[in-house]
């Protein structure tokens, strides 16, 4: 039974990893010097330890021209990326500016203008855009129109609702003016002595004030009680013959 597959992960122990450390950079030397002998191969290995020591191989030749060839490649891939970004970044330009001028010819078309290129079916089916169009407008307006004006009625009838209330206030108000002026002259009509003037002050104090009591009362009875004057008896006896 083969052994399973080991996961790969950091080494924790310190003296661990650097033993695995020293055996794989042994072994991976070595692959790297079979690979180029057994396919004439040029290979190139830089290895750096965690403390920054290097561990290097190439083949015969050196490793500056190895990495010297590498560069070149590099800078050789990167030329053609951009060129060929650049001619990917023309074409989509190229299309844009087409449909562009596709968009600017359509707009002249649909404000009545440029129509001399244009087939019969071409201006057949411009009307019918046209129309659409048209129609889209006016409903959209026709739309518009009924949202005003219902907008409009709800404030019509806001306003109605408060002069039928303002008004029932005001007649409210009128009503109780109304009866508290009634109550006023009842009141006035049982009570006629309720409102005489009073005696003016003096400087006689409370004596004068008693006099002037005295005088009203006497006045008073005489308007409460019946006429009972005494005719003379020369009259009487001509009334009785």
């Amino acid at each position: 039974m083969g052994r399973g597959r080991v996961q790969l992960k950091r080494i924790e122990n310190k003296i661990s990893r650097q033993v695995t450390f020293s055996k794989r950079r042994t072994g991976l030397l070595k692959k790297a010097h079979e690979i180029s002998v057994l396919c004439d191969a040029e290979v190139a290995l830089i290895v750096f330890s965690t403390k920054g020591k290097l561990f290097e191989y190439s083949t015969d030749s050196s490793m500056e021209s190895i990495l010297e060839k590498y560069e070149r490649y590099s800078s050789a891939e990167q030329v053609n990326n951009q060129s060929e970004q650049q001619g990917n970044w023309s074409l989509e330009c190229s299309k844009l500016m087409a449909r562009i001028e596709v968009l600017q010819r359509s707009l002249r078309n649909f404000a009545g203008e440029d129509l001399d290129g244009m087939s019969l079916r071409e201006l057949q089916h411009l009307e019918q855009q046209i129309d659409t169009g048209l129609k889209r407008v006016r409903t959209r307006k026709n739309q518009l129109y009924n949202e005003s004006i219902s907008e409009l009625q709800k404030k019509e009838k806001a306003l109605h609702e408060q002069n039928n209330m303002l008004s029932k206030q005001l007649e409210q108000n009128e009503k109780t003016m109304a009866e508290g002026s009634n109550w006023e002259q009842q009141n006035l009509g049982q009570n006629p002595t309720s409102f005489m003037p009073l005696p003016p002050p003096a400087i006689g104090g409370t004596l004068q004030t008693r006099e002037f009591m005295k005088e009203n009362e006497e006045g008073m009875a005489q308007i409460e009680e019946p006429n009972t004057m005494q005719m003379p008896s020369w009259m009487l006896r001509h009334v009785n013959e």
